[in-house]
This record gives C-alpha cells, sequence and structure tokens, in this order.
C-alpha cells in the first residue's frame, strides 16, 4: 500500500522524501523538479522485533516498509492541466492514502509560490483542485450510467442517484472520505481523490514550531477526521545523513524528544488502518503489515503464495505474552500457542508459524 506526498510547488515535499527514504530525490529551489514520482519503502521501528530477535538469536532482522510516492507540486488550475496538473493527478490516484505537504516554515531564499505564508490558503488550492478533479469524475460517471439508468436498470439508478449526491456535496467543498450516506463500494470504484485518508504534514522552522501557523491546520485537520504530523524536514533530510549511532545523540541536542520521521511513519501505518504480524526464528525474524481485519490465510499469502495455496494450520502466540513471561517456552508451558484456521483473524502483535504443505 502507498501513501503519496503532495502539496504546493517548494513546501518540502522532495526534502520530505529524502528524509524518509535516505534517497537522493532531487530538492531544488524552483518548482516542479520533480516530474516523474520518487518511489521509495520506509521501514517502521518497532521495539518488538529487537525483542523477538533476543529471544530466537536470528541472524537477520528485517523491520515492516510502508511505501511512498513523491509526487510532483500541484498547482492552482491542476484539474485543468496547469502545471503538468492532469498527470500528477492521476500518480494520486493510484496511491493509497495522501500525506499533504503544507509550508509552515519562513525562508526568504525558499521561493513561496503563494504571496505570503498561510496555511490554510495553501491547503484550500490543494483540497480544491483535488475536488474539481472528482467533479470531473463523477460528471464522466453520470454520463456513462444514465443511459442505462433511464432504460430502467436497477444498478445504473442506485449508481446515478449516489453520483448526483456525491456532485452535490464536492460543489459544497465537502471531501469524499465524509459522505457517510454514500456506499463505500460506488466511492471505491469510481476512485474519487477526496475519499482517499489524508494526514497533513507541517513543514515548520527548525526549533519551536510557530503555533500561530500550526493552530489553524491542527483545526482543519481535527474537522476533517484527518491526522497531523509536525516536523522540519530540512532538518530530518540533515539528520538521516548521519551513521544511525549518531542520531538519537543530535535529536537530543536539538531538543527534539521524538523523531519526526517515527511519528509520520506510525500515522501512516493508522492512516493506512494497517496492523502488524511478527515471524521469528533463527534465521530471521521480520515484521509483516497488513490490512485490519486480514485473515490467517491471506496473511500467509503475505509471506508466499506458496504459504497461502497449502495453507494447513497457522501456530499463533502474542508478542504481549511473550514479553510478559520473559520466553517462547514460558509461552507454551502456559499453553498459550494456539493453532488457528484459515478465518482467524490477525491481531496486532501476532507472532505466527505457518503450516502448509504444496
Amino acid at each position: 500500500m502507498e501513501i503519496g506526498i503532495v502539496g504546493l510547488p517548494n513546501v518540502g515535499k522532495s526534502s520530505l522524501f529524502n528524509a524518509l527514504t535516505g534517497a537522493a530525490a532531487a530538492a531544488e529551489n524552483f518548482p516542479f523538479t520533480t516530474i516523474e514520482p520518487n518511489i521509495g519503502i520506509v521501514p517502521l521501528p518497532d521495539v518488538r522485533l529487537d525483542v523477538l530477535a533476543q529471544e530466537w538469536n536470528s541472524a537477520k532482522v528485517t523491520p515492516s516498509g510502508i511505501r511512498f510516492v513523491d509526487i510532483a507540486g500541484i498547482v492552482e488550475g491542476a484539474s485543468q492541466g496547469e502545471g503538468l496538473g492532469n498527470k500528477f493527478l492521476s500518480h494520486i490516484r493510484s496511491v493509497d492514502a495522501i500525506a499533504h505537504v503544507v509550508r509552515c516554515f519562513k525562508d526568504e531564499n525558499v521561493v513561496n509560490v503563494m504571496t505570503e505564508l498561510n496555511p490554510q490558503s495553501a491547503a484550500d488550492i490543494i483540497t480544491t483542485e483535488l475536488l474539481l478533479a472528482d467533479i470531473q469524475q463523477c460528471q464522466t460517471a453520470l454520463d456513462r450510467w444514465s443511459k442505462k439508468a433511464k432504460s430502467g436498470d436497477k444498478d445504473s439508478i442506485i449508481k446515478c442517484n449516489a453520483l448526483n449526491d456525491c456532485v452535490k456535496a464536492f460543489n459544497e467543498g465537502i471531501p469524499a472520505r465524509r459522505l457517510k450516506d454514500i456506499p463505500q463500494e460506488i466511492l471505491t470504484e469510481f476512485q474519487f481523490l477526496t475519499a482517499k485518508p489524508l494526514m497533513y504534514v507541517a513543514n515548520t522552522d527548525e526549533g519551536t514550531p510557530d503555533e500561530a501557523l500550526l493552530k489553524p491546520l491542527r483545526d482543519r485537520a481535527q474537522s476533517e477526521g484527518a491526522a497531523l504530523v509536525s516536523l522540519c524536514t530540512k532538518l530530518e533530510a540533515e539528520i538521516v545523513q548521519l551513521p544511525p549511532e549518531e542520531r538519537d545523540a543530535y535529536y537530543e541536542s536539538v531538543g527534539i524528544a521524538s523523531p519526526g520521521l517515527a511519528r509520520l511513519a506510525q500515522a501512516g501505518k493508522e492512516l493506512l488502518k494497517l496492523i502488524c504480524f511478527f515471524t521469528a526464528g533463527p534465521q530471521e525474524t521480520r515484521a509483516w503489515l497488513i490490512p485490519q481485519g486480514t485473515v490467517a490465510v491471506k496473511a500467509a499469502g503475505k509471506i508466499h503464495t506458496d504459504i497461502e495455496r497449502g495453507f494447513i494450520r497457522a501456530e499463533i502466540y502474542r508478542y504481549d505474552d511473550l514479553k510478559r513471561l520473559g520466553s517462547y517456552k514460558a509461552v507454551q508451558e502456559k499453553n498459550l500457542v494456539t493453532l488457528e484456521g484459515k478465518e482467524y483473524i490477525m491481531q496486532d502483535g501476532d507472532c505466527a508459524y505457518f503450516r502448509f504443505s504444496v
């Protein structure tokens, strides 16, 4: 699953991507540096991996990861093709969620495409362009389904009624993710951009963020049911270039208690409604991300299709039980290792061994 990084030009999207992945995506001081989207997998920090790896004396430790896509800057008029807008909007349509980077830093050396530093107005521009694109999508779908609806086709009538409600809501500035009365399958079928889960990323100055800039964005996120993460992408991109053993000391020296990237990765996991299960043994301890509600046989397929195809049973124990009791042997002695079938719903923190035969 992928999270697309969007925003106006020069708000720090590519710097954020560089910080997240340690990659060298261009981050120049002019619009449209990014034309083709950069893609990177960002490791998700998880202290449970270290505990499991120590218990099993694992030779290798592999964290889970979230795919971030750095999408080029969107400008006003993008829905009409301005600034290569149509191409960029198609990139957004292919991702599962949106991280909307908003400029909350003051720097005369970095061109601001707006006349003033106004996070609320900047967020409005992106939201409006996504809504306009969704209106176009709605109108195209209505043209296609209205002919069948006029002939009395019940499925087409239901879709046309829902699409008309969507057009009305979009024109009123209401994104698809807030339309609780519209069947989810219709929102999914027509791939509305504003139906995607959203988080705002406030790109701040170094030091203490300006609360006067952050408060309107925080209020906006709360009213929209969106997440908000504030960080300084410039600082995070610099820190990621340091050796791993020096990073914690640097964060401490600049007064950052919780690294922004760790908060962002966790917010991304929650935004996509993912849970994490583990496989652990002498060869490797590994974390796997799956959607909430995934059954055991599908979780097995995340590892390999052969395991899904030949699934017999899943041996499951809870990380919390291992942590509480101190060892896998103690978990066994308490009969806390269970055998589960295909339809068992995986839980966050499950440790699994899948039995299979092909």
